[in-house]
């Protein structure tokens, strides 16, 4: 029986190197296919889709100002540069984007909903319901008796909660509240409405609600004392330990006789 003989090395050789020579035109004719695709014009941003909260931005203005930052075709358009491009566009709290085959984008948007200004007067700063700073024309607000809040940044989000838990309180006192501000030493104060201005002193949520709450359900009984009603309150101070220090409109004390302020015990 005849056994096949061995090729020769140099005939082994030459089909390695045709073989791998296939391979690289393969790879070549592959790579060119990509590169056709990924630079065809019939692939370019034809269109974006925008939809969600769009309150405070029209899609034609939010396609305007996005567009132009805009870079490559479908395959190649970066979506995390894109998504921050809108993201930037004043009111916009997240962006949603995503590739409609064969040449458009889908944007949806998540917008601020502002529940309080932020900082000074004299700031353009806002407080969405998350409790996050966002910069705004507040001339946009559609709400005209949002409270001013203020207080560390770091903080924004305690502020909020803490203005949640301490709003409902108040409402038997039949106002609401202007200011609301923690200092950097961590005590809180808030302003109303009417203009009384109340120390609320420092503490936790619980402990802060407990002092507010015991003064406004003895204000009343308070102020009638001094035949004054509780609208007269001008400031309260809630930092004592064992009562409280209030200032009523109307109430002197610029006598020896009479007392700097009423207080409760």
């Amino acid at each position: 029986m005849n056994q096949a003989m061995p090729a020769p090395f140099d005939v082994k050789l030459m089909n390695l190197t045709a073989s791998v020579l296939f391979m690289l035109l393969g790879f070549m004719v592959l790579a060119s296919a990509i590169w056709w695709v990924l630079r065809n014009p019939v692939f370019s941003i034809a269109g974006i889709t925008v939809q969600g909260e769009v309150t405070h931005n029209s899609p034609v203005t939010l396609r305007a100002n996005v567009a132009p930052k805009l870079a490559g075709t479908f395959f190649t358009v970066d979506l995390a540069a894109t998504r921050a491009a809108f993201e930037s566009v004043p009111w916009v709290r997240k962006a949603l984007v995503r590739r409609e085959f064969p040449n458009r984008l889908k944007v949806v948007l998540q917008e601020h909903q502002p529940v309080a200004y932020w900082g000074a007067e004299s700031e353009s700063k806002l407080l969405n319901s998350f409790g996050e700073i966002f910069e705004a024309n507040v001339g946009d607000v559609e709400a005209d008796n949002l409270p001013r809040l203020n207080g560390p940044q770091d903080q924004a989000s305690q502020v909020l909660g803490m203005y949640r838990t301490i709003r409902p309180l108040l409402a038997p006192l039949d106002t609401e509240v202007d200011q609301f501000e923690l200092s950097g030493r961590g005590s809180w104060r808030v302003k109303l409405d009417s203009g009384a201005a109340i120390e609320l002193g420092s503490g936790t949520a619980d402990e802060v609600a407990a002092r507010l709450q015991r003064f406004v359900l003895t204000l009343t009984q308070v102020a009638s004392r001094y035949n004054r009603r509780p609208d007269a309150l001008e400031s309260a101070d809630l930092r004592h330990s064992d009562g409280y220090a209030l200032r009523l409109r109307g109430v002197t004390t610029t006598t020896a006789a009479a007392p700097d302020a009423a207080k409760k015990k």
